[in-house]
Parts: C-alpha cells; sequence; structure tokens
C-alpha cells in the first residue's frame, strides 16, 4: 500500500465541558427557577440572606429595598470577570499573596536575612626597610614639579622588578619615564 492511497487521519475535539462554566442547579433536563447558579451566585445569597436575616431591624424601615439590592447583587455576579478571572479565584489569588512572606521563598521556605554576627580577625603592619624611607621633603616649597619628581625617583628603594610588588614596577617605570624624558 502507499502513502498516497492511505485514508486520511481525522481529530476530533470534544471541548464543549470547557465552553461552559460550573455551575449548580442543572441536572438533565430540570433546571432550578431563575437557574442556574454560579458558585460565586450561592455565596452572595447565603452571606447577604444571612446579614438580612440578622439585620433586619435596622433596614425594616427601608421596605423592600434591601431585599431588591440582594437579588441585584446575586444577578450581578452571575458572569463577572475582573482582568479576565472570575472574582472566586482573583480571591484567592489575592489571598495567596497577601499570605507570602515579604522577601520572598527560596527552596519553599521563607527568605530571610541572616542574623548578623561580627568577624574576628587582624591583620599585621610591618615596619618599611630603613632604605624604603623617605628622605625629608626639600626645605623649598618653589622646587619644580620635574625637580621633585626626579628627587623622589632617586628616593625609591633600589630593588629587583621581580621582587617588587606590580604598584612598586609601576611607581618606578613611571618615574624612569619621566626622568628620561626631562633630560636634555
Amino acid at each position: 500500500m502507499s502513502a498516497s492511497s492511505a485514508a486520511p487521519r481525522v481529530a476530533r475535539f470534544y471541548t464543549s465541558a470547557r465552553r461552559h462554566p460550573w455551575v449548580l442547579g442543572k441536572v438533565a433536563d430540570f433546571k432550578i427557577p431563575l437557574g442556574p447558579y454560579t458558585p460565586a451566585q450561592i455565596a452572595v445569597a447565603a452571606v447577604g440572606g444571612l446579614l438580612l436575616v440578622e439585620t433586619v431591624t435596622w433596614w425594616s424601615w427601608l421596605g423592600p429595598l434591601p431585599l431588591a439590592a440582594w437579588v441585584v447583587a446575586i444577578w450581578v455576579v452571575r458572569r463577572p470577570k475582573f482582568a479576565g478571572r472570575a472574582p472566586l479565584p482573583a480571591v484567592v489569588g489575592w489571598l495567596i499573596l497577601l499570605a507570602q512572606p515579604a522577601a520572598g521563598r527560596i527552596g519553599g521556605r521563607a527568605a530571610r536575612d541572616r542574623v548578623p554576627r561580627q568577624i574576628f580577625g587582624g591583620f599585621v603592619i610591618e615596619d618599611l626597610p630603613t632604605e624604603a624611607m623617605p628622605a625629608s621633603r626639600p626645605a623649598t616649597p618653589t622646587a619644580s614639579p620635574a625637580r621633585r619628581l626626579q628627587s623622589a625617583a632617586c628616593r625609591l628603594p633600589q630593588t629587583s622588578l621581580r621582587s617588587a610588588s606590580p604598584a612598586q614596577r609601576l611607581v618606578a617605570q613611571a618615574a624612569a619615564r619621566h626622568i628620561e624624558g626631562s633630560r636634555p
């Protein structure tokens, strides 16, 4: 059998359950009057009904206005969307966000700053060798900068460049270049 004579494959998707919201009060052909109801409607009806029964002495002088507001509230929460989300998952998301630690989580545990503690240590300042000690400054403050640099180069310790630190090598090279550049 060749590939061209094979029957084409047909794929079918049954997504009707995803197109309808989760509702209560619909079984086969039977529906609750004015229903079916969403979980948000049932929650508003239960909490609002309990609130109205407990506070009847406060609102009874208003007549049927609070009852009408309760029925309208039940109808309003039928299919609300806040930023594309149903209200119950949105509220749960906000509560979870508020319950998170301020510093976040690392590996599922609350991230915390470590307790500060003092670190003990020390260092030693060694005396400079006597030949590395600079000579006294010239008494005349009007000496030219080239002259000052030349005298500073003369005061540098005469160590081999291999044993000197990188900073000492740079200073020695700069002094040598300056001295060579100032000679006639």
